[in-house]
């Protein structure tokens, strides 16, 4: 069984649910603030786990009671953190989550002990990194990091998946070492300003890829996700759910998708698995907390589904 490797963030995250969102100079009241487990690199390896992979995560936390919270919360998930590293001088990351009536929400990060993820963390986190293996990676830890981190994967033969979340600021060499980009709504639009290209979600899952070099998969909510494979566009329907909050959504999708991936499923038939999940998680509220457990998904893929091997550039 390959196994799945995540470099990313660990943060605790201090949600507040709201009607609405305030405006500029407005103040409004909230529910009392919950803190819990999260941050896009711990989510989407519990994510893997919980969907039945092998899972080991690379990052950072503060030497303090929020670190401690996050380390037990992976345990649990069964998540190997054994390369979840201590920065003696910074806190752990912080998420400041607002969910609204709707289930949308607005974060605010403070990266804390994020920003202290180094080369060498990273080196020795993917030492056993190998050919078949899947790589995820996202844009809550150093641009720098992510792109070493890539390469790396790269070099050893690895399938590597960027979660492009936040949206980068430019290009830069980024996705050289990609094979796989993941994004939303919001954030296949900031791509395609990046790449002067503009289309329907659909058309730049198409239209991307030639620029910017790896392939291209949108998660659009309650619209599915699509993505161009083999000539072909490729849209799976999301299932009918009521949102309550849809932190960790795209999160256990990417952690679902990739431990399809690493089991040898074809692209197609792990994008309905993650999206099934991810219809789970948007119904209950917080991060890790909603991430569903692969017997919680009510049927399994198609066994029978053709396995299309994964293409690296």
């Amino acid at each position: 069984m390959n196994t799945v490797f995540v470099v990313g963030s660990l943060n605790i995250d201090q949600t507040i649910r709201v009607p609405t969102f305030p405006r500029a100079g407005e103040t409004i009241y909230g529910s009392d603030a919950t803190f819990s487990p999260g941050g896009k690199g711990a989510n989407q390896a519990v994510a893997v786990s919980r969907a039945g992979a092998s899972v080991k995560l690379v990052g950072r936390i503060g030497h303090d009671v929020h670190g401690t919270a996050i380390l037990e919360a992976l345990a649990e998930s069964g998540v190997d953190t054994s390369h979840v590293k201590v920065a003696q001088s910074a806190a752990t990351g912080t998420a400041v989550i607002a969910v609204d009536d709707l289930g949308e929400n607005q974060i605010i990060l403070s990266p804390g002990a994020n920003a202290a993820l180094s080369t060498s963390d990273v080196d020795a986190g993917l030492a056993t990194l190998g050919a078949n293996d899947v790589l995820v990676l996202q844009l809550e830890v150093p641009r720098d990091i992510v792109r070493h981190a890539a390469r790396l994967g790269t070099l050893r033969g690895a399938f590597v998946i960027l979660n492009a979340a936040p949206s980068p600021p430019a290009v830069d060499g980024l996705f050289d070492d990609i094979d796989l980009l993941v994004v939303n709504e919001q954030e296949i639009q900031d791509l395609a300003r990046l790449a002067d290209a503009s289309g329907e979600l659909s058309d730049l899952t198409e239209i991307l890829p030639p620029v910017l070099g790896p392939a291209v998969l949108c998660t659009a909510g309650a619209q599915g996700a699509v993505t161009f494979l083999d000539g072909r566009g490729v849209h799976i329907p999301a299932p009918e759910v009521s949102v309550v909050d849809t932190t960790a959504a795209g999160d256990t999708f990417v952690g679902y998708l990739a431990a399809s991936l690493a089991a040898a499923e074809n692209l197609p038939a792990a994008m309905a698995v993650a999206g099934r999940a991810a219809a789970i998680a948007v119904t209950r509220h917080g991060a890790v907390d909603s991430i569903p457990w692969r017997r919680e998904l009510q049927t399994a893929h198609d066994p029978n589904s053709s396995v299309t091997p994964l293409s690296h550039h």
